[in-house]
Parts: C-alpha cells; sequence; structure tokens
C-alpha cells in the first residue's frame, strides 16, 4: 500500500538552509528560515536577497522606513505572493507557500493591519465564521461559545465581558486580542503581525504587548511589523531590520539600541552594531 502524498507546499529537499552568519542561530533550530528571497512586479525589485530566521517561542520585530519591503515579505511568506526567487524553510524543511492556505496548514497565521473582522457579528462569530462547528445538522453555539471562552482565557485576555459582545463594540486592542485569538485556533506556531499597535492608545499598546508575550509564553513565534521602536525593544527577543528592499540587520535585541535600529532603517548601516549581525551585500 502505498504512503500518502506530501501537500503540495513540501518540497522533495529537505537537507535545510545554508549557513547564514547573521541568524545568531544554527539554521537546524529555526521555525522559519528565508534565503535569498527577492520579489519583483514587473521591472521594479521589491525585495532582495532576504535572509532571515525565525526561532520557535521568540518574538522577532520586523522594522524599517515606509517603502523598505516589510509587507511585501510577510505576504510572501503568507503565500499571498511567489517569491521570484530564494527558499523558504520550514522546520528544516523546504517548501513552497503558493496560497495563503498552504500557509495556514503549515501553521503560519497572519494578523493584517485591518484586522478584518465583521463589526455586525459578535466575537462568536467572528471566532468561527466560514468554520462553524455543527452538531445534527445545526450550529453548535454551545460548543462555540465554550471554546472562545477558554481560548481568550488561555490568552490571557481579560477585557472582554462577553464573547456575545458585538465586535463594533470592542477597543482597538481588544480587537487585535480577538483576531490574535482567531489566528491561532488552528494551532498555530507562528503569527505575524502587521503594525499591531497602530492608532492605540496606551491602555490597549499594553494589552497587546501583553498578547504578544503570551503567545511567546506559549511556545508559539511572533513575527512582529512595528514602527514604534518602543513597542519593539519592549517585547522582542530579534530584530531585523529592512532597507531599500534588503535586510541590512538581524539578530538579539540585546545588541541593538534605539540610536543603531534608527541608523539601520535610514541609512541601512550603524557601527554601533556588531559586524556579524549585518547582512552581506
Amino acid at each position: 500500500m502505498s504512503s500518502n502524498p506530501e501537500p503540495s507546499y513540501l518540497s522533495a529537499s529537505s537537507s535545510g538552509p545554508s549557513e547564514y552568519d547573521g541568524s545568531g542561530d544554527e539554521p537546524s533550530t529555526m521555525l522559519l528560515s528565508l534565503r535569498g528571497i527577492s520579489k519583483n512586479f514587473g521591472p521594479v525589485q521589491a525585495i532582495q536577497g532576504v535572509n532571515l530566521d525565525v526561532p520557535a517561542g521568540k518574538v522577532t520585530a520586523l522594522i524599517g522606513d515606509n517603502g523598505a519591503g516589510k509587507s511585501v515579505l510577510i505576504k510572501t511568506i503568507s503565500g499571498i505572493w511567489e517569491p521570484s526567487a530564494g527558499h523558504i524553510y520550514w522546520k528544516g524543511d523546504e517548501i513552497h507557500v503558493h496560497t495563503p492556505r498552504d500557509a495556514t496548514d503549515l501553521g503560519i497565521a497572519t494578523v493584517y493591519q485591518d484586522l478584518a473582522l465583521c463589526d455586525n457579528l459578535d466575537i462568536v462569530q467572528n471566532m468561527y465564521l466560514g468554520r462553524e462547528e455543527t452538531k445534527f445538522a445545526m450550529l453548535d453555539e454551545i460548543k462555540m461559545e465554550l471554546s472562545t471562552n477558554q481560548l481568550l482565557k488561555d490568552l490571557s485576555v481579560s477585557t472582554v465581558k462577553s464573547v456575545r459582545q458585538l465586535v463594533a463594540s470592542l477597543s482597538g486592542g481588544q480587537r487585535q486580542a480577538v483576531a490574535v485569538a482567531r489566528a491561532v485556533m488552528r494551532d498555530s506556531q507562528l503569527v505575524i503581525m502587521d503594525e499591531p499597535t497602530a492608532a492605540l492608545g496606551v491602555s490597549q499598546t499594553h494589552q497587546v504587548l501583553q498578547l504578544i508575550r503570551t503567545l511567546s509564553s506559549r511556545g508559539i513565534a511572533v513575527l512582529v511589523i512595528s514602527h514604534n521602536l518602543n513597542d519593539v525593544f519592549g517585547v522582542a527577543d530579534r530584530i531585523a531590520v529592512m532597507h531599500l528592499g534588503t535586510l541590512c540587520s538581524s539578530g538579539p535585541i540585546s545588541n541593538y539600541d534605539s540610536q543603531s535600529a534608527v541608523e539601520l532603517i535610514t541609512t541601512g548601516h550603524s557601527s554601533r552594531v556588531p559586524s556579524t549581525l549585518v547582512a552581506s551585500p
């Protein structure tokens, strides 16, 4: 009897990613590794030669100026766009992510800035939209409500009064919590968050940062895009800096400070960062 075929996103190659001095860790320890990832749209080169490592259970902050290529990179990881060149490795195996479903099946969940929530539905309905639980050909409202309550509790979300609240009544921080909870419902191992604290107040920002810490403590890797360096240095374990479509530096957050981060964002270089953390041209 023949074995089941591998999913379409898995490659026959399983030799793992090549060494990259700027990663700071052995490639075999990485949940996600990118090697030489490039993406062009016709004659426009959006990103070029990106080498990035995302370890399991850690928070990696992806920073850079507007137009640096951050969004293109995460959409490439998420399966919205296929890379024009390069290799993507998941747990050491080369993969080919053709669609967002491929990424979801692997365990990669993406929470975009618009959150994609329905204001006219309650929290439970948003959590299970398109994948409702049924029993005897009817919606299993009790099971969905209990599961939603338990997941929000596991994520230490304590500010939501009722999972039957309409999303329209929630604050920005609560909306982020619902979007993240929905993203991790399918046992996600990597959650990508695009500007999760944009336009939030101080208390709501604190809630979102605490949510990120909770994900990390549960062994879930987080790749977060942010322009707020206070948030980055408050929550990240690692940092990766994009400049003009290239990854100019990456490594443990302890090797950076606000000044070196700003220098890298604006110029692509900083004398304050160890040379081992600077990507090769």
